[in-house]
């Protein structure tokens, strides 16, 4: 059954007891129709507010005022004391909390569970037996809304946002039609015995009141709060000081949690533990915020985030603290993962294939093929008539395409391993998957300019990337001499600088940029490219200079090409999942092993779009380059 509010326009006003005699405290208060106690889990339902209109008066005179309860956060009322007739003298007031609250048809209504101390039983047994009945509610208001009731053109005011601090029992007053709340601090009842206006309260109530409910949500005694009182502690002081009591005591903690950039955030602390961690593991100096957190070991890591968290580890050994570090939170894998991923990084970064250079970069939102078309060039303006007709021109177009694929590896950090602080297996895990990402990124990209015995992968006109037809095969060089190499790059160029469009007439003037060249030609081609005095114009390097070298040892012995600027002219692209870019790290408590499970996972795609910007020279049979 429902505890509820009668609600009349004709208050009563009753001055209860108060911590201080100068702070009295106005109330309304109805009585109760129906029941709801359960004497097993010594629970009752209020109703907390209706909502409805009762006049008061302020000192420009008398006005009805409501509470909204449209709007209003019912998790708000949560740990909410419940006291004794509004008394404030002492933790024998506490009565109860309210431990839930919900707004039903309008009316806002909570379940208030009632102590089971000795010095508070003959209450809960006038609640029981029905006899009191009376509830009242103290509230401060936020934001008012001013206006005028349209049937009598008396002024109004709703309290728009407001909160509750405490829900008293109160007996039931003379007058049944009286409202159950407690009067604003600024305004009192609509009586002619009393004086306008009533003195603000003094904020020591608001204060030892919520250190109250602090000691009863904690579980503490009466005596920790009238202690804290006594030593004028603050809430937040109250708050750290009953954290430390149950610690001491093993008692279910309060988990606080401060937001915003500084110290005492959880975040920002485990941010520098990793980097403490990264620091160890890699071998470099730490930062300064991480220098305090280098002596710890991954156990007192894994300490440091329960306690952070408000978890007691009283009694627990290194093994059992470990399993509840993988368990309660999983702030630890994460601790654990971004070293791994801090330590992965720059081993990917370090091996990266000089081939990418070549390639323009792409983000792809999915594994289906993506198609690229390549648009032709528009061709010279035609001459505009003389009747002012301008005629339509046509673009070719070609369909070029590329796909993602998953690549991954895995590794396990074992529980013993994390126990005995041994980081050398995760350094050299980290460091052995960041070379091997870039290596599959390498493979795919050599693999697209050796497909075909060099030719390349077959482009959408059906014929190889490097084809006689598309005008960018050189002549066969031995490329044994600078001499061989410089008369190479000039054929070369010249190809390129006469590609056409898709048009098949247009002149593209492509550019070549860089020159990319096997692992035994790399010496040579130096050379070529070094600037030197020449002795006469003859002699002069035309090459000096103007080009990039690029050598990678994964393309096969006398190996040469040209490409263009891949920003101007692209003629490979690789892409990446847009929601992973580059290598991923991530991580799970071990199922197969004890300890903690990693995997570095690539999504990567490499294809040919053009071949405009690139030219191939190969190699005469049986040279011996």
């Amino acid at each position: 059954m429902l505890i509820e509010t009668e609600t009349s326009f004709e208050p009563s006003l009753t001055r209860s007891s108060s911590a201080d005699p100068q702070d009295p405290l106005l109330v309304r208060r109805a009585p109760v129709r129906a029941n709801s106690f359960d004497e097993a889990t010594r629970t009752v339902t209020a109703v907390i507010s209706t909502g409805a209109a009762v006049r008061r008066r302020d000192q420009r005179g008398t006005f009805l005022e409501s509470l909204q309860i449209q709007g209003f956060i019912p998790a708000t009322l949560h740990g909410v004391p419940v006291l004794d007739s509004h008394r404030q003298n002492g933790g024998r007031d506490v009565i109860g909390i309210i431990t839930r609250a919900w707004i039903e048809n309008g009316e806002l209504l909570a379940s208030i569970r009632l102590s089971a101390a000795d010095d508070v039983a003959s209450i809960v047994q006038r609640i029981a037996e029905g006899t009191l009945r009376g509830v009242s509610v103290g509230y401060r208001v936020g934001t008012w809304r001013d206006g005028t009731d349209p049937a009598t053109g008396e002024r109004t005011r709703t309290a728009t946002a407001w909160t509750v601090h405490e829900v008293s029992f109160v007996p039931v007053p003379a007058d049944p039609g009286a409202t159950v709340r407690s009067a604003m601090p600024d305004i009192i009842e609509n009586t002619e015995s009393l004086p306008t206006p009533v003195p603000a309260p003094d904020p020591r109530i608001a204060n030892r009141a919520a250190i109250r409910g602090i000691a009863l949500r904690a579980g503490l005694p009466t005596d920790w709060a009238d202690a804290q009182i006594d030593a004028d502690a603050d809430v937040n002081s109250a708050r750290a000081a009953a954290f430390e009591a149950m610690q001491a005591r093993n008692v279910g903690p309060i988990r606080t949690q401060q937001n915003g950039p500084s110290g005492d955030d959880p975040a920002v602390i485990l941010s520098r533990r990793a980097d403490a961690v990264a620091a160890r593991v890699m071998g470099t100096a730490p930062p300064d915020h991480a220098r305090a957190f280098m002596g710890d070991r991954l156990t007192d890591h894994a300490r440091a985030i329960l306690a952070l968290r408000g978890f007691s580890m009283v009694g627990m050994d290194q093994d059992t603290l470990l399993r509840a570090a993988m368990h309660t939170t999983s702030d630890f894998q994460n601790l654990l993962t971004g070293v791994g991923a801090r330590t992965l990084l720059p081993a990917y970064t370090a091996a990266e294939s000089q081939l990418k250079k070549l390639a323009r970069k792409s983000l792809l939102t999915d594994f289906r093929r993506a198609s690229r078309l390549r648009l032709g060039e528009v061709g010279p303006l035609q001459k505009v008539t003389e009747a002012g007709e301008i005629k339509h021109t046509t673009r070719g177009e070609a369909v070029e395409g590329l796909e993602l694929d998953t690549y991954a590896s895995m590794f396990s950090l074992s529980r013993k391993a994390i126990i005995n602080d041994d980081l050398g297996a995760f350094r050299d895990w980290g460091e052995a998957a960041g070379r091997a990402a870039a290596e599959t990124e390498a493979l795919l990209l050599v693999s697209l300019l050796t497909a075909a015995n060099g030719a390349g992968p077959v482009m959408g006109d059906g014929r190889t990337l490097f084809h006689a037809s598309h005008g960018n095969v050189g002549a066969a060089s031995a490329l044994d001499s600078t001499t061989l190499l410089i008369a190479a790059l000039d054929a070369s160029r010249l190809q390129m600088r006469m590609q056409k469009g898709t048009d098949g007439k247009t002149p593209i003037n492509a550019a070549p940029k860089f020159l990319v060249v096997s692992a035994e030609l790399e010496t040579l081609a130096e050379q070529v490219l070094t600037l030197l005095a020449a002795p006469d114009a003859s002699s002069v390097n035309p090459f000096a200079g103007r080009l990039t070298l690029l050598v990678d040892p994964r393309l096969p012995e006398g190996s040469w090409y040209v490409f263009a600027d891949p920003a101007v002219l692209p003629v490979l692209e690789i892409a990446y999942l847009s929601s992973a870019q580059g290598v991923q790290v991530s991580s799970r408590e071990g199922w197969d092993v004890l300890g903690v499970e990693f995997r570095a996972v690539l999504d990567f795609g490499a294809g040919a779009l053009d071949w405009r910007g690139a030219n191939r020279t190969p190699k005469t049979p049986g040279s011996p380059l």
